[in-house]
């Protein structure tokens, strides 16, 4: 592909995104259209072909598109939080049919800690759980930890209840409008999960250092590259705060997962 032709494709992508999350009014109209179109651009952030061209683009300089990947990121965010209220709306209709976007978070869910294993005696918090919260689902399902899920959206904690009502009945799980310094028991958390289109994420992970036990362990899903116009992209962090322990890089997934523990002087 062309760097023109793909420079187009970002910005067909963007009006498409920009139309839907324009649009977006509980009734299903644009659902199955804006599934199709979230699928699409997973599978085209992934391409390796799509991947290469992004290299190229790169080393030709990007400042003069910074607008349209900050607009793809946004946009792409605010559709994919609209899908997961779509899902949501679905499954109190008794509908549990999964797209391809979702099969890939679900998969990317199960690799999201690598050795520093989740347990019945976890307490795990998620930054950012959405309006259909599956990594507080599957985790609490498989392991029996007790899940924290926060968000800024009173609606996505309002249906992300009625999906755990649901498919979640005897779980540990609380979600809660909150930010995560207002969490009362911060002190008891073992791991900390950051959802990839949380835009302040590293913001927030300072701000975490004084508040957390000495032994929590940091997941925090980003994008670089090609990923970045889907996910916010890994940051530096002060490093005599948090250790980069593991990068955890997957070529078919939508995001990769950088791990962090604390640094204790």
């Amino acid at each position: 592909m062309k760097l023109a032709t793909f420079e187009q494709s970002l910005r067909d992508y963007l009006t498409r995104f920009e139309y839907f999350a324009d649009r977006f009014d509980y009734s299903h109209r644009h659902r199955t259209e804006l599934e199709r179109l979230i699928d699409q651009y997973s599978g085209f952030i992934t391409d390796e072909t799509n991947i290469k061209v992004w290299d190229e683009l790169e080393q030709q300089g990007i400042g003069r598109i910074s607008d349209l990947i900050d607009g793809l990121r946004k946009n792409s965010a605010r559709c994919v939080a609209i899908l997961e209220k779509y899902r949501a709306l679905k499954l109190q209709k008794g509908d549990t049919e999964i797209t391809d976007y979702f099969k890939n978070i679900e998969d990317c869910i199960e690799k999201e800690f690598g050795s520093f294993l989740i347990t019945s005696k976890s307490r795990v918090l998620l930054v950012g759980s959405g309006s259909f919260p599956m990594t507080a689902l599957l985790i609490a399902k498989r392991t029996g930890a007790p899940v924290v899920g926060i968000d800024i959206d009173v609606e996505a904690i309002e249906l992300g209840e009625k999906v755990v009502e649901k498919l979640g009945q005897g779980l540990k799980i609380r979600l809660e409008k909150t930010s995560v310094e207002f969490l009362d028991d911060l002190k008891e958390i073992t791991h900390i999960i950051f959802s990839s289109t949380v835009a302040d994420k590293y913001a927030l992970l300072e701000q975490l250092y004084p508040l957390t036990n000495e032994q929590v362990v940091v997941a925090m899903r980003y994008g670089n590259r090609l990923k970045s116009l889907f996910n916010y992209p890994m940051k530096e962090t002060d490093d005599r705060k948090w250790e980069l322990v593991d990068n955890v890089l997957r070529r078919d997934d939508i995001f990769d997962i950088a791990l962090y523990k604390k640094i204790i002087a």
